[in-house]
């Protein structure tokens, strides 16, 4: 008897809404998904961080056309409550997001600062097998004169949860150079079950940042405590930096664009033509106009002024050299 094709699991999204810039990003984020994956059968959820606690103002969609825009789009308002992070670690909303998702459902992760310019149902992702966004610099650790090397730190780490270190490594290259050690970008990732991995990737990150090995007394967790927790998260899952071939997520599918500034000064002129396209219907721009860098750096043009400052075939080699080009020209926004 010949054998069906097995049916390619559908998926859900998640990305983060709240008060401030990233409700407008969540907007930008919504639109370009609708207008790129138009064959995308999933929920799109934006996870809505609730007052409380953690939180010295509400943190939660402030502006109802935004809200009513994003639900016109078909995304759905998830809350969430804060338990263990809140306004001193915002990046901690996309661990305890996870565990307001449906139980047992695949999912992807999306920064919200991202833009769907391709085809979704394109990319091969295995569930069973979870990685993320390859697009990353050797942020941490930083190692310190006569401290504790890339080994010893990252192997502290994985003794501590009971992981296996040596299977982790890209023997390609070499010894204390820090592309060797498992580590990623947090802006997308993906698994078969968000209460799983929600679960232990909280785990993880309170454990690191309230009892760390004592190889990490020198180091900052913060901004980097989400991508410190996400390799070894994805180690215990039997992920990898290897479970998603390359192209698809943060190259033709998506982009992870960061800031409107940058991603005008840098990103091909696919990315910029979706952005600008998504953003011209008269029912959108009503809403995103409320917004003071969307309004000037997509519609007065000041985005295009940026984009005119830099060869696109040949950028500076250090992000902090193109924030100060732009800086130096008054168009820096966020």
């Amino acid at each position: 008897m010949a054998r069906k094709a097995s049916k390619k699991p559908d998926f859900n999204i998640v990305i983060v809404g709240q008060s401030g810039r990233l409700q407008y990003e969540a907007l930008l984020f919504a639109a370009s998904l609708r207008a790129k994956s138009p064959d995308f059968k999933g929920r799109l959820f934006v996870a809505e961080p609730q007052p409380g606690p953690q939180w010295s103002k509400d943190p939660r969609i402030a502006s109802e056309p935004v809200r009513t825009a994003l639900e016109d789009l078909g995304a759905e308002i998830l809350p969430f409550n804060n338990e263990h992070f809140g306004e001193y670690y915002p990046y901690g909303n996309k661990i305890e997001a996870l565990l307001a998702l449906p139980e047992g459902e695949p999912f992807v992760f999306f920064d919200t600062d991202t833009l769907v310019t391709g085809d979704l149902m394109s990319v091969p992702f295995d569930f069973d097998r979870p990685s993320a966004s390859r697009k990353v610099e050797g942020t941490w650790p930083t190692i310190e004169l006569y401290g504790p090397g890339y080994t010893q730190i990252w192997k502290s780490l994985y003794d501590k949860f009971g992981l296996d270190f040596e299977s982790s490594l890209d023997l390609s290259w070499p010894d204390e150079y820090w592309r060797r050690y498992l580590y990623f970008n947090a802006g997308f990732f993906y698994y078969k079950c968000p209460k799983l991995f929600g679960e232990r990737f909280l785990h993880y990150a309170r454990e690191i940042r309230w009892n760390a090995p004592e190889e990490l007394v020198c180091q900052s967790f913060d901004p980097w405590l989400d991508q410190i927790a996400l390799p070894l998260v994805i180690h215990s899952f039997g992920g990898g930096r290897d479970a998603l071939p390359e192209g698809y997520l943060d190259g033709d599918v998506t982009c992870h664009y960061r800031v409107l500034p940058l991603a005008y000064a840098r990103e091909n002129d696919h990315v910029i033509d979706v952005l600008e396209d998504i953003t011209a219907p008269n029912k959108i721009k009503k809403v995103l106009k409320q917004y003071d860098p969307i309004k000037r750096m997509i519609y007065q043009g000041r985005g295009q002024k940026v984009r005119a400052l830099f060869d696109r075939d040949n950028l500076p080699r250090k992000e902090q050299a193109i924030r100060n080009t732009i800086k130096r020209n008054g168009f820096w926004m966020r």
